[in-house]
């Protein structure tokens, strides 16, 4: 926090050219100020994470980039057969298919055919959606006694508090609750359905960080590139803080952060300029204000239409992310999920970005070896245990782990659709699934 900190005072003390939006973010809204803060923690933060070696000379020697061949040599693709009806059953709609079902199925199936594990008796999921994977869970595991699902958003929670109920109709020893909350919050959500739940744990939980199409097809949520619409962009309509206010309100060096870390966009500075100028002509209000700036922006020599399509892409993820503090609350709410977990429970997490899968990666880390690590953070990995899986049929999909203090990674690279998936849908080709075990 010191840096920000320090970068604050000596903008203040030499006052800027957009002086008055300074004064709005620190003394007009209090959660406005906070989250700006908390986004400033977490850009440096993630800075501080990446692939970066030092040298015996003290140094920086950064990372070579990883060729196209290199990163498809690390992934570990499912080799699980697709089922297309299956995805379309528990869809809802042809144009929201639940990303990875099957494999999430077989994360979870092994406590009910595993004899030296318990049957699947509670489950979470903690981003409900259109309830995809969850009516699937609970079809697919008669023996579970307690369901619970959380969503911020109203109309996703809505559509899925009544297919939930619809299945749960009949049964006469599953209890299913279902929140409106954020998965930040799965502790309380626990304690309000059982006080014993945060003693005993639960066995399952799921979160699931895409975007729903319901929000992305719905213009006046502000996520859609290609659909005109406000600049809104929050997860939660309740919340104060909204895309337009970012873009017209909060230092130009922040909005210029948040291109290039939250969206990682090569043309950040350009954009910011152009951004910050356009506040002198009454501002950014409007998805395709936005939109129409970044085409005129991106040059035509980046890939045409697919070229500013792309910027505009990263631009809405960034917003978006910095808009709902998407990374600090990913990074906090592994940490709750894990404790929540019973002695044996696994957590699966499937993440659509780079930024999102970085930090389910170094949180999972953290949390098998906490108990190794020296107060630097470093030396612990010496603790951590490489083990392939060649013995248990049952859990084939299981390749490689990665065995700690505290737990076990599961998926030491992360599993991605399967190559008919990808074909059949497309906004599952950047899904990538990551798994830990509580010891």
């Amino acid at each position: 926090m010191a840096a920000p900190k320090l970068s604050l005072l000596a903008s203040l003390s030499s006052p800027p050219k957009f002086h008055f939006h300074w004064t709005r973010i620190l003394c007009g809204n209090p959660t406005h100020s906070s989250l700006f803060l908390r986004n400033a923690t977490t850009i440096t933060k993630i800075n501080k994470k990446k692939k970066k070696q030092r040298n015996g000379k003290g140094g920086i020697v950064t990372a070579k980039p990883e060729s196209l061949a290199e990163k498809l040599k690390k992934r570990t693709r499912s080799d699980r057969e697709f089922d297309k009806e299956q995805a379309m059953v528990y869809g809802g709609t042809a144009t929201h298919v639940p990303v990875m079902l099957g494999e999430v199925l077989e994360v979870f199936s092994s406590f009910s055919s595993s004899s030296s594990s318990s049957p699947l008796r509670s489950f979470v999921d903690c981003t409900l959606g259109a309830a995809g994977h969850s009516s699937a869970i609970i079809q697919a595991h008669p023996e579970l006694e307690l369901y619970v699902g959380m969503d911020v958003d109203p109309i996703a929670h809505e559509k899925a508090q009544a297919r939930i109920r619809s299945l749960c109709g009949d049964s006469s020893h599953l209890k299913a609750h279902t929140f409106m909350r954020n998965f930040k919050n799965i502790k309380s959500v626990l304690r309000e359905v059982d006080e014993e739940l945060l003693s005993s744990g639960v066995d399952g939980i799921l979160m699931d960080l895409g975007m729903s199409s319901m929000q992305v097809n719905n213009a006046e949520r502000g996520f859609s590139v290609l659909a005109n619409g406000p600049l809104d962009m929050r997860m939660d309509p309740q919340a104060s803080l909204t895309a337009e206010d970012i873009l017209n309100s909060w230092p130009d060096t922040e909005v210029g952060r948040i291109l290039r870390e939250y969206g990682e966009e090569s043309n950040w500075r350009s954009l910011q300029n152009k951004i910050v100028k356009a506040r002198l002509f009454g501002g950014l209000h409007s998805t395709g204000e936005l939109v129409d700036l970044i085409r005129k922006t991106t040059p035509r020599t980046r890939g045409g239409r697919q070229g500013w399509i792309k910027t505009a892409t990263r631009a809405f993820q960034a917003l978006r992310i910095a808009v709902n503090d998407e990374l600090k609350t990913l990074e906090d709410s592994l940490y709750a999920c894990f404790d929540c977990l019973t002695p044996g429970g696994r957590l699966a997490v499937i993440s659509f970005h780079s930024l999102e899968d970085r930090i389910v990666k170094q949180t999972f880390l953290d949390i098998i070896n906490s108990n190794g690590e020296d107060e630097s953070g470093e030396g612990g990995g010496k603790d951590l245990r490489n083990i392939r899986n060649d013995n248990d049929e049952k859990e084939a999909w299981i390749k490689q782990m990665v065995q700690g203090w505290n737990g076990t990674i599961l998926t030491k690279r992360p599993i991605t659709p399967s190559e008919e998936e990808e074909r059949l849908n497309r906004r599952s080709r950047s899904a990538k699934l990551r798994v830990i075990q509580k010891g």
